[in-house]
C-alpha cells in the first residue's frame, strides 16, 4: 500500500520560499505520476504543479508557473515543491497525490489520483 507523508510547511513573509517535501513508501514513486495540489478555506482543492510516470514531463499551474517548481528524486523515493516569490494568496494546505492505478485524465483534476497525502498547511503573510 502506497503511503505519503508531506513535511515543509509553515508560515512565511510574502516574498519568501519554503520548500515542501512528500516521501513515499510502498511503491517507487518512479513507477507513478505525481502532483501536488492546494485548498485554501472554502475553496477547491487546486492543481499546483505535476510530473508524468516516468518523469519524463512536467507541467505546473498559470497561477504558480515561474515560482513554483514541481522535483522529484527517485532514489530518495520522495517528491519536492519548491515555492518562490511567495504571495498570502499561495496560503493553504498542500497536498501530494499520486496515480498509482492506469492513467486517467490529464493528471490536473484532483480525480485523477487515487492516493493522498495528509496535507501541510502553508501561510504567507503580507
Amino acid at each position: 500500500q502506497v503511503r505519503l507523508v508531506e513535511s515543509g510547511g509553515g508560515l512565511v513573509q510574502a516574498g519568501g520560499s519554503l520548500r515542501l517535501s512528500c516521501a513515499a513508501s510502498g511503491r517507487a514513486l518512479s513507477n507513478v505520476a505525481v502532483g501536488w495540489f492546494r485548498q485554501a478555506p472554502g475553496k477547491e482543492r487546486e492543481f499546483v504543479g505535476g510530473i508524468s510516470r516516468g518523469g519524463s514531463s512536467t507541467w505546473h499551474a498559470d497561477s504558480v508557473m515561474g515560482r513554483f517548481t514541481i522535483s522529484k528524486d527517485d532514489g530518495k523515493n520522495t517528491m519536492y515543491l519548491q515555492m518562490n516569490t511567495l504571495k498570502p494568496e499561495d496560503t493553504a494546505v498542500y497536498y501530494c497525490a499520486a496515480r498509482v492505478g492506469p492513467t486517467a485524465g490529464d493528471l490536473t483534476t484532483a480525480s485523477d489520483y487515487d492516493v493522498w497525502g495528509q496535507g501541510t498547511q502553508v501561510t504567507v503573510s503580507s
